[in-house]
């Protein structure tokens, strides 16, 4: 189930956020002590940013949110899927699940609208994930020491 970050995810964000495992393509993780000082009690909450909830308990966040002082032309401007799940709930299908719904609710909110996708060929999961959503490479680029993978996706509409 999506829905919007509450006061009980605190600690699942924080695990997330300070797990070497989920950051293992993403810079690293943050200092959990750091986190604990500075993640106050409610996540932030705005329009595209879903906690990925499953028997009541966060286990994972999905972010569709505009591009900003992106590097590469293609994607300024666009939306860009983000998202993290915890260790525990790879393999599963929850990301392919949840992504999925994210990108339907989107195509309701924006109908039309591309989506990016930008992950390190490295990550062999990220990489099973884009091509399972519908994603197409537009191009691949080097970034962070690393080959960095980018796609698109754009909803199907229905033929008029």
């Amino acid at each position: 189930m999506l829905r919007e970050p509450e006061p009980r995810d605190r600690a699942a964000f924080i695990e997330l956020l300070a797990s070497p495992e989920v950051h293992t393509y993403l810079g690293g993780p943050r200092p959990r002590d750091e986190l604990e000082r500075e993640m106050s009690g409610v996540p932030e909450r705005w329009p595209g940013s879903f906690v990925v909830d499953l028997d009541g308990s966060m286990i994972g966040q999905i972010l569709l949110r505009r591009a900003t002082g992106h590097r590469r032309p293609a994607v300024a401007g666009k939306v860009d899927l983000g998202y993290l799940f915890l260790p525990r709930a790879w393999g599963f299908g929850y990301a392919a699940e949840a992504c999925a719904a994210a990108l339907g609710w989107f195509a309701g909110a924006l109908p039309g609208e591309p989506v990016a996708l930008a992950t390190q060929t490295a990550n062999v999961g990220s990489m099973r994930l884009a091509a399972k959503l519908g994603f197409t490479e537009v191009e691949r680029f080097e970034a962070w020491g690393a080959e960095q993978w980018l796609g698109m996706w754009s909803p199907v509409t229905p033929a008029s």
